[in-house]
């Protein structure tokens, strides 16, 4: 028995409360799972869990015993890290992304990337969901917005500014709304995924009295993607505030038309995230730092000298 793969075994079966989805993640089949943390039982001779056909439960010492594995394992991979051919970053590096992030600035940057680190290999999985990190297995997500989770580290990496835009072809019969207060008389497209759903938050020209005006807006289509809302902009359904690079130099084109340009929407900061408290290898250290030199050359996510919050 190899106590300290049992460990790991042992430490991802309490985290994700599932031993196929550690099958899944460890390429094992889920009886070799169960007899890992059988062994484990049986030269502690201690129960760590509890199981039934609806859940699992750490007993008493099986919590106490968690715990510890914890700093055991980050324990482990510090000292591995620390010498040899372990200081290069290698493995697989489990990445969570919006989905058109993903497609449209993420994935322009993947192939650098592994050219740079070959020993690396990504697993990205694009959702607009925010997943749970421990439970899915992901070293990093990328993350559009403010991160009030206290269970993770934000490293700020970029900036999303926000245009509100519209088809020409809506707009030829729609006026377009020449202040945020005009919205209420548009069909506006909604992105249910946004913290602060239909009200939508603008910025006053500095020529003004300043401050922020929220307007809010409805419409007859409201998605949970934004793919589907730069469809939904083109086919001309009605105005949404998106981000400028869900567009890119379509901005520029007679398809779109950009109003409300004197009122800025709020812009979101664009976060890679890791799990608190735990030992940060260095693969997910140096994609942090690579996208963080890529999209300061970047126009469409890049806040460089923007002061940062």
């Amino acid at each position: 028995m190899d106590r300290l793969d049992c460990i790991q075994s042992f430490v991802r079966v309490v985290e994700t409360g599932s031993f196929s989805a550690v099958a899944r993640e460890l390429n094992m089949t889920q009886p070799t799972i169960s007899k890992q943390i059988a062994a484990l039982e049986d030269y502690l001779d201690v129960q760590l869990l509890n199981r039934s056909t609806r859940r699992l439960q750490l007993t008493p010492e099986g919590e106490r015993f968690f715990q510890h594995c914890q700093g055991v394992l980050d324990a482990a991979a510090e000292a591995e890290a620390s010498v040899g051919q372990r200081q290069k970053p290698v493995g697989i590096l489990r990445i969570s992304c919006p989905v058109a992030f993903g497609q449209y600035q993420l994935m322009p940057h993947i192939k650098g990337f592994l050219e740079l680190y070959p020993d690396i290999k990504l697993d990205l999985s694009l959702s607009d969901g925010f997943i749970d990190l421990i439970e899915e297995g992901t070293a990093l997500a990328i993350r559009i917005g403010q991160v009030n989770d206290p269970s993770l580290i934000a490293h700020r990496i970029g900036l999303t500014n926000r245009v509100t835009v519209g088809s020409t072809s809506y707009f030829r019969n729609h006026p377009a709304p020449q202040i945020p207060e005009e919205l209420v008389d548009h069909n506006c497209i909604v992105y249910t995924r946004l913290a602060t759903g239909n009200e939508w938050h603008f910025q006053q020209p500095a020529s003004s009295i300043g401050g922020t005006a929220k307007v809010v807006v409805t419409g007859n289509l409201q998605v949970d993607n934004s793919i589907a809302i730069r469809e939904a902009v083109l086919a001309g359904l009605g105005i949404a505030v998106a981000p400028v690079w869900l567009f890119g130099d379509l901005l520029q084109s007679d398809q779109l038309r950009v109003v409300l340009q004197d009122y800025q929407s709020v812009p979101l900061p664009i976060h890679a995230v890791y799990r608190r408290g735990r030992f940060v290898p260095a693969k997910v250290r140096c994609f942090i730092e690579y996208l963080t030199t890529e999209f300061k050359l970047n126009p469409w996510v890049s806040d460089y000298g923007v002061e940062r919050e």
